[in-house]
């Protein structure tokens, strides 16, 4: 079976897929993305900025850094009526379908019209309303949609230039990302943010907005994360690593000129993606049933029976990363995950949080098995003024934050005083863009 799938650079690519084996050579493409003057007025359009040297928390300086990023809306005079949103471990830029120019290349239009991620949430007329704020959502550090990571290209004066970073790329934490975020929020003329709102990885991003930046967040959501990463985390994140690391074509980070590690990458995802979904969904969906047209009875180590449909469906998701993201990139944001501890270098995790100035909004998916609610309970009794955690009740385990959008919406419609309910999508419009996204979180791109 072959898929295909386009970025908005307009190119596309294919696997083969079977049996969850990974026909190589496949390489997910770098985005080509604008710069801030292309196209002026396209929202919802791949741009990069460059914010030039950036002195990493480890002394390490990588230079003539570039952050990839879309916008939606428009800032106001004040600078003041922006809202930042950070997505997940394997997300991109493309929060909301955008406004593309009529100049545009046929590809790039479609591409920019195409439904975010967190499509329903954030646009005209919605909770996050794009008509009403001016909404920024910026590719994490180490990433591969437009910011400097692995695949990018060593600059000029600097060893290896002309090259891809590859095992030369330098770990990244947390705290960096949001330091270069800071860069790309001011050269954007923002003065404050209304809100900084992000889920899993891109809530530990939001939560160190606050404590990096306070003078910058005037409003904070974090969902579906907590204050660092715990044993647990970091344990999966580690074997999904050492997955990566395992596959023959890896050579230590240095494959662009050959073969990419795809097989290590899909099986990284399996075991992430195993995290990402609550026992009973997994159970209620899948039990012991066997995949259409294959039998599980018989086979031997060497010609494996037939798949069971959990197996399938792990292979699916495996193979459906390969064809979007970068391995080294995998690891690189994974590393940065591993890093998350907003109190590290700051005393106690309520002394880390003193000094913040802002609203809170802190919600958890009650089935949660990656990010325990628990661990926002954590969080939100740390904050100098406790607030009550907002619960998301969900069968679908941590993916719940993607998933019920009703309730995060209900969540964030409070958080930013949306009262009137004129404001907000109608109820069938509500239930278009939660069936519309429930279909991509399980065919296609969702983290």
């Amino acid at each position: 079976m072959t898929t295909q799938s386009t970025s908005q650079s307009g190119t596309t690519l294919s696997s083969s897929k079977q049996s969850g084996t990974i026909n190589q050579p496949v390489t997910a493409p770098i985005p080509v993305a604008g710069t801030q003057r292309e196209h002026p007025e396209a929202q919802g359009y791949l741009r990069q900025l460059n914010i030039g040297d950036l002195e990493l928390e480890s002394g390490v300086t990588l230079p003539q850094v570039t952050i990839g990023y879309e916008t939606w809306g428009t800032l106001n005079e004040a600078g003041d009526n922006a809202i930042l949103i950070l997505h997940a471990l394997t997300g991109d830029t493309h929060v909301s379908r955008g406004v593309p120019t009529p100049d545009m290349p046929a590809p790039l239009i479609r591409a920019i019209e195409s439904d975010g991620w967190w499509e329903g949430i954030v646009g005209p007329g919605s909770v996050v309303d794009t008509n009403r704020y001016f909404v920024i959502a910026p590719n994490i550090l180490g990433g591969c949609y437009g910011s400097t990571g692995p695949a990018s290209i060593i600059p000029e004066g600097y060893p290896g230039a002309g090259e891809h970073w590859g095992s030369r790329f330098p770990q990244v934490t947390i705290r960096d990302s949001v330091r270069a975020e800071a860069h790309l929020a001011r050269a954007l003329g923002v003065t404050s943010f209304r809100y900084v709102i992000g889920g899993s990885l891109g809530g530990a991003r939001a939560l160190e907005w606050a404590a990096t930046n306070p003078e910058l967040v005037r409003g904070c959501a974090v969902i579906a994360s907590g204050p660092s990463a715990t044993a647990e985390q970091i344990s999966w994140a580690h074997t999904q690593n050492i997955a990566i690391r395992s596959d023959a074509n890896f050579a230590g980070g240095d494959y662009y000129d050959g073969p990419a590690p795809l097989t290590g990458l899909a099986l990284a995802r399996r075991i992430a993606h195993t995290t990402y979904r609550s026992p009973a969904e997994l159970e209620h969906r899948f039990g012991r049933e066997e995949n259409r047209g294959e039998s599980t009875v018989g086979g031997s180590l060497g010609e494996p029976r037939g798949r069971y449909a959990i197996e399938s469906y792990l292979d699916h998701h495996g193979a459906k990363l390969v064809e979007r993201f970068d391995a080294n990139s995998y690891l690189a944001v994974n590393e940065a995950l591993i890093s998350h501890d907003v109190a590290r270098g700051r005393g106690t995790l309520a002394q880390a949080l003193a000094h913040t100035d802002c609203e809170w909004t802190i919600a958890a998916v009650n089935t949660d098995r990656l990010f325990f609610p628990h661990e926002s309970h954590r969080l939100a009794e740390a904050l100098p003024t406790p607030v009550a955690v907002d619960i998301i009740e969900s069968n679908h385990g941590h993916d719940g934050f993607l998933i019920e959008a009703k309730q995060v919406e209900k969540i964030l419609a409070r958080a930013l005083g949306v009262e009137d309910e004129s404001a907000t999508p109608s109820e069938a419009q509500r239930e278009r863009e939660a069936l519309d996204s429930m279909t991509r979180l399980y065919g296609a791109v969702t983290r």
